[in-house]
């Protein structure tokens, strides 16, 4: 704490990314708690189209009308369901939507919006996710210019 008492780590947005798995579920109560505990703190709710993903959409784009439209549509049904409805009026929120390289459109959105902190959540229960920690998570956590909060996956007891 400063000697104005104002904490020089406050955070003002929160990048949490999601891919609609369980696990972001989990690491969206994070975020969500880390708005509430910041009140003037932006919460920002990622999701980003593998651009692999929207290559293979867009073959569909001549067979059906207003593809792009409905895929829209059904994500922000999705973070409307998901995530919208568990956020109180007092939280600022905006949704964005990204088509790309996942873990750079993460890094390069962070940067853009010089998010204070990425929350991000990590899939896998078994030992073998040691080796596959390395795709999306991994190089977000090695390349962030700001903090990342890796969220593990709830553990059955």
């Amino acid at each position: 704490m400063s000697e104005s008492g104002m904490d020089e780590c406050s955070i003002k947005k929160i990048l949490f990314c999601t891919d609609f798995s369980e696990n972001a579920d989990v690491a969206f109560k994070h975020a969500l708690d880390m708005a509430l505990r910041h009140p003037s703190s932006l919460l920002i709710i990622l999701h980003v189209i593998p651009e692999p993903e929207a290559e293979f959409w867009k073959t569909y784009v001549y067979e059906m009308e207003d593809i792009d439209e409905k895929a829209k549509q059904d994500i922000d049904n999705r973070i409307r369901q998901s995530y919208l409805s568990q956020i109180p009026p007092e939280v600022m929120v905006q949704i964005e939507i990204k088509i790309g390289r996942d873990y750079q459109t993460i890094l390069d959105f962070a940067y853009e919006t010089k998010a204070d902190i990425i929350v991000i959540g990590r899939r896998g229960h078994s030992t073998w996710e040691r080796p596959f920690f390395g795709s999306v998570v991994e190089r977000v956590v090695r390349r962030a210019e700001c903090p990342v909060l890796v969220v593990p996956p709830l553990t059955q007891k």
